[in-house]
């Protein structure tokens, strides 16, 4: 039970952080863990790149979020605690809610302070959950006669992904404020203000949005001096985004063919034909159920030697223990119940068929992405390329190829969220960027020399240089009421298309109706 308990919710919640002594030691969206039960024991390990933690837990306790465990540490016998967080601020919401109304009365004097021939309108952080303006975002209007701006605020003392969220929130508070005007104002635009030093990622969408239906302006705040400062929208900064060389897929597979034997060796024998094998480099391969990756095989050196080893480890998410004959018939007997448990008519409820719907759904897409679109190619899609050099984004990207030599970029999301259209976009515009990066001239770009095939991507076809296109894609049901409205202002060199999926997407990937960006109507 106790064991279950923890698994349990860091399915749940795979953001998780660890606290020892009221202090973040481990973050579960990086680190990794594994439970043994032996001999009636429960023992968690946890390790990540900088540390490393065992301890033998013996009560578990789940209350608002928070999973605290009683620890022993080897050779003690005084409990200790752990908890397990949810989410990272701990805050109380009186707290939060104090500083919030204290960055409110900062913001309307450097307003006023900044734009003294404008009137300051209706600041306020009050909670609109159904037109899904939240608290930690402050929303005003800035008033000169028949003119007007929208305008949204975020304070330094909120996580980074809700300050990458502000301009989701301005966009349909611009959209709000016009639709509930007589006709009579002009609102010019939107100024989105956020905390000095994070304005990158703003800035990087900014410069995408329609300057035909708005206009656009960023500013950063230093709220401990009140200095407000203009971000120039041209100046985003580096792509913070990498490409590695693909692998050659037929060698890797070839020279861990002995390995995969064994780990099949592990399915029942009725079920292989679910499990996909994917080459995750030239040293390690993956083997997923429905998009979780249950085992793996990596080649490395041994110890202090040149002699390079495979190990094959199997484990749920980041739960590993290495194959070995004495617990063979331990992981065979794991993998069996795993596979009783996720596939599209498990219980819905249990945590194994409810872990990582994102990927489910991608190694469904992956396999026949033409269920999208039919003039996609079935021959090339990939995942994550280029990769966020800052970490997973906790949404998952598909780069396809369609068949006239357009790349594709799709953007999947199993639950609803608002933020789809702008991080969809994220991705657009970086790959977008690696695209025309070329090895001759960059005034001059030439067929064929993009990064992407450089890097081994795309052999074979003959790519083109039109800009690629976007593909949003969710459950029918999932796809959130902002997503559209965001999507009306995003430039028209972004061609995108929002796909919506039969609710059924386990069983069979179904489009039940899309929407284009030649349908959409230019917002006034």
């Amino acid at each position: 039970m106790i064991a279950a308990a923890i698994e349990e919710f860091l399915a749940l919640h795979p953001e998780s952080v660890v606290l020892e002594d009221g202090r973040v030691v481990f973050e579960m969206r990086t680190a990794k863990f594994n439970l043994s039960t032996e001999h009636n024991r429960c023992t968690l390990q946890l390790w990540s790149e900088d540390a490393n933690m065992v301890r033998r837990v013996v009560a578990t306790r789940l209350r608002e979020g928070i999973l605290r465990l009683s620890v022993l540490r080897f050779g003690q016998t005084k409990p200790q605690s752990l908890e397990l967080l949810a989410n990272r601020d701990r805050r109380t919401p009186s707290e939060r809610e104090a500083v919030r109304v204290k960055y409110l009365r900062v913001l309307e004097r450097v307003l006023q302070r900044a734009f003294p021939e404008w009137t300051l309108d209706g600041l306020s952080s009050a909670m609109d959950l159904e037109r899904s303006f939240g608290p930690a975002y402050a929303r005003g209007r800035l008033v000169q006669g028949q003119r007007a701006w929208a305008v949204v605020a975020v304070n330094p003392q909120e996580s980074q992904a809700t300050i990458d969220g502000a301009l989701t929130v301005g966009i349909l508070w611009l959209d709000r404020c016009r639709s509930m005007g007589d006709g009579r104002r002009v609102w010019q635009g939107l100024k989105v203000i956020v905390p000095r030093g994070t304005a990158a990622l703003a800035a990087s969408r900014m410069a995408w949005l329609n300057d035909r239906a708005a206009q656009w302006e960023l500013w950063e705040l230093d709220d401990k001096t009140e200095e407000l400062a203009q971000r120039d929208l041209r100046d985003h900064g580096n792509i913070a985004t990498h490409i590695v060389h693909a692998p050659n897929h037929a060698a890797v597979r070839e020279r861990f063919s002995e390995a995969a034997r064994l780990v099949m060796a592990l399915v029942p024998e009725d079920l292989c034909a679910d499990v996909e094998q994917v080459v995750r480099g030239g040293a390690e391969m993956a083997f997923l159920l429905h998009g979780l990756e249950f085992a793996r095989v990596r080649a490395g050196y041994a110890g202090s030697s040149f002699n390079v080893q495979e190990q094959i480890t199997v484990g749920a998410g980041a739960n590993e223990t290495p194959l070995i004959p004495v617990n063979e018939v331990m992981l065979r007997e794991y993998v069996a119940r795993l596979f009783e448990r996720r596939h599209a008519a498990g219980d819905k409820r249990g945590p194994l068929f409810r872990m990582q719907p994102e990927r489910w759904l991608e190694s469904i897409l992956r396999r026949n992405v033409e269920a999208l679109d039919a003039h996609l190619s079935a021959e090339h899609v990939y995942t994550q390329v280029p990769a966020f050099a800052a970490g997973d984004r906790g949404m998952l990207d598909l780069l396809g190829v369609l068949r006239d030599g357009r790349l594709a970029v799709i953007e999947l999301k199993a639950d609803e969220d608002m933020h789809l259209a702008l991080q969809g976009l994220d991705y657009w515009v970086r790959v977008r960027w690696h695209q025309l990066q070329t090895s001759d001239d960059a005034t001059r770009p030439s067929f064929g020399l993009g990064e992407f095939q450089r890097f081994g991507y795309f052999n074979g076809v003959a790519l083109s240089l039109a800009a690629p296109k976007l593909y949003l894609v969710a459950p029918a049901l999932r796809v959130h009421p902002a997503t559209e409205t965001v999507l009306k202002y995003l430039s028209p060199k972004v061609e995108w298309e929002l796909v919506a999926l039969d609710e059924r997407w386990r069983k069979m990937a179904k489009v039940v109706w899309r929407k284009r960006s030649s349908d959409a109507r230019l917002p006034s």
